[in-house]
């Protein structure tokens, strides 16, 4: 089997498949928190300022998601048919709630009546809470596992993603992400709408943290398999201590007022929340609950090795690009919002 640097090439296009969605999950959870806030600001001011606030970044941080998926689909074509089978519902209703989302914050502007802003404003708060929902459902899916039988072919229902396992999950990405997006909205803010932030992100911080720790509990208590490999090596126990500990420390840092440095460990906290979900699950990418024998790996479901050689030499030169016009796109529009003719 062919490597680099040691690695095989289904495993190192699985890292640059986590990479990516990790990228969209840093990038777009923070707008989606954003948005998911939207409501809890009353005056048309406040409400134009945290749009602005994203107005330049969002559709930006839809790329990682555009390009996490095009990865997964030249990577691993068979997970991503049998995803795509199983959670058609999930997926079609995330598609259009990201068109929304777009559609809202694009026409919210375009009239002065207060009845047109109001509307398109319950859109796009709705559209941001329902993507980090289904998000987060689809991980708990994930986890939790799939009917995949024969062939790698579904065989459940289409509401069996209606569970409460994948519902607590996603719950508490629309917390985390909430949080996230507070934290953001901080550094973009000032006066009265800054101090309205700070509270919202004292409350989105609590519910992150109850949720989260019903959701690690469960996962301990009723799927014990996910942890066995960081039980069977000391050293990976490194990973979830330092999500912890990322975690920890975004409440002590915003409440200093240090939101930069919050900000960096919620990303952090993002990061290593997914690099725990990988290592719970390499090298199975689908976990099949008819027999595991029909579970989807990164080697049964992976693409040819010529072809994985050849998208990992174009991963290679893309994946710097994207990240620096992404660097260059937040070092323009770094700064407090201010509004003028052009915002929306």
């Amino acid at each position: 089997m062919a490597t680099f640097l040691g690695i095989d090439y289904p495993t190192l296009w699985f890292l640059v498949v986590g990479a990516l969605f990790s990228g969209y999950a840093i990038l777009d959870g923070f707008d989606l928190g954003a948005g998911a806030l939207h409501l809890f600001f009353k005056k048309e001011e406040s409400r134009r300022i945290a749009l602005n606030a994203v107005g330049p970044v969002w559709d930006g941080n839809e790329v990682w998601l555009v390009i996490g998926g095009g990865a997964l689909f030249a990577g691993f074509p068979v997970v991503y048919a049998s995803m795509f089978s199983a959670m058609y519902i999930p997926f079609m209703l995330f598609l259009m709630f990201l068109i929304l989302r777009a559609v809202s914050i694009e026409f919210r502007s375009k009239e002065p009546m207060a009845w047109w802003r109001k509307m398109w404003d319950v859109l796009y708060s709705v559209s941001s809470v329902m993507l980090a929902l289904l998000l987060g459902v689809v991980l708990g899916n994930v986890l939790l596992g799939v009917s995949i039988g024969e062939g790698f072919e579904f065989e459940g229902s289409w509401l069996q993603f209606l569970n409460p396992y994948a519902i607590a999950v996603g719950l508490t990405t629309v917390a985390l992400f909430s949080m996230h997006g507070a934290i953001y909205l901080a550094m973009k803010t000032e006066g009265r709408l800054y101090t309205k932030i700070t509270l919202l992100l004292k409350r989105a911080i609590i519910a992150f943290v109850v949720l989260f720790a019903l959701v690690t509990l469960y996962t301990l208590l009723y799927l014990p398999h996910l942890s066995d490999d960081i039980k069977s090596n000391v050293a990976l126990f490194a990973v979830p201590l330092l999500a912890f500990l990322s975690i920890a420390n975004v409440p002590r840092l915003a409440s200093k007022g240090k939101f930069r440095l919050a900000f960096l460990f919620s990303s952090l906290s993002v990061s290593f929340l997914l690099i725990l979900v990988a290592i719970e699950l390499y090298p199975v990418l689908v976990i099949s609950t008819i027999d595991p024998k029909y579970s989807l790996t990164v080697y049964n479901a992976a693409s040819s090795e010529k072809s994985l050689g050849i998208m990992l030499t174009l991963a290679a030169i893309g994946a710097p690009l994207v990240l620096a016009y992404t660097v260059f796109v937040y070092k323009t529009f770094w700064g407090k919002v201010k509004l003028d003719e052009t915002s929306y």
